[in-house]
């Protein structure tokens, strides 16, 4: 009989999705369909999945609960964590609202909220830039400590277009600026041309051909990160990051986006909760 509870115990556990005060709430179990009828995937006992993934399919998890969306504003980010390196590049997209996207090689591709919408999130995807094979340790949620204060930087209208304009926030603009600190991009995607299929954003130290190193893990072989319509790109900024930009400032352009604001986003935190 006790043995017959502990068995019970674990398959609950694996339905239902772990979760300790360190580790967050372990998602792999929401993980049931793909977009595609031409991709696939498998559920391994340890609860990872192997994702046999064509290009921008989509491995699919429904969120909801008693038919319901559910609030995620307590928790701090949502990750994914791979067995073994990405071989093409992967983007994890919770409710077609907010994307994060990953270049070939990383092992963890993480969505931060950072005072985000997220109290209705109903699905999340992860999605691969060709076929592969993604081998899918665990989804999780990490719990929430984290409150960010916002201060401008920027304001203004640039249209990128393709690659014909771009903008420089000064190097002054940097001075309160720390590591761990975010710069926030608000934008507009612009689709009016029906024949451009994404977008993209180049940010470098002004005068240089260097990127900034806090997005590091989402730019291309040419230094661009790609974005969907959300409206909002966040880089994490690191100590090499505010060294170089305290000396020669910011330049960004990009790929028919629309631009109108920058922001810094300074944190701070408040007393972790136990769930």
């Amino acid at each position: 009989m006790k043995k017959l509870l502990t068995v019970m115990a674990s398959i609950m556990l694996v339905a239902c999705g772990s979760q300790t005060e360190e580790d967050g709430l372990t998602l792999n179990s929401k993980f049931d369909g793909t977009w595609n009828i031409h991709e696939s995937f498998e559920r391994n006992s340890d609860g990872s999945i192997v994702y046999h993934a064509i290009p921008w399919g989509g491995l699919v998890g429904s969120m909801r609960e008693r038919n319901l969306p559910v609030d995620w504003s307590k928790y701090e980010s949502l990750s994914v964590e791979f067995t073994e390196p990405t071989t093409v590049g992967t983007q994890l997209m919770i409710s077609n609202k907010l994307r994060v996207f990953g270049k070939p090689g990383i092992t963890t591709v993480t969505c931060y909220f950072d005072g985000q919408d997220v109290s209705q999130v109903d699905e999340v995807a992860i999605q691969s830039a060709d076929s592969s094979t993604l081998k899918i340790k665990r989804v999780y949620l990490t719990p929430g400590s984290t409150v960010w204060t916002s201060t401008p930087l920027w304001e203004g209208n640039c249209v990128f277009g393709n690659w014909e304009n771009g903008f420089i926030v000064d190097k002054e603009k940097f001075l309160e600026a720390e590591p761990g600190d975010k710069l926030e991009f608000i934008y507009e995607a612009d689709t009016s041309d029906p024949n451009v299929q994404y977008w993209q954003f180049k940010t470098i130290y002004n005068g240089t051909d260097k990127t900034l190193e806090g997005n590091a893990d989402q730019l291309n072989e040419w230094g661009c990160c790609s974005v969907g319509e959300s409206g909002v790109l966040r880089i994490r900024l690191t100590a090499t990051d505010i060294k170089e930009l305290r000396k020669y400032g910011m330049f960004v352009n990009g790929y028919y986006n629309n631009v109108s604001k920058v922001n810094l986003l300074k944190k701070g935190y408040t007393q972790k909760e136990t769930y």
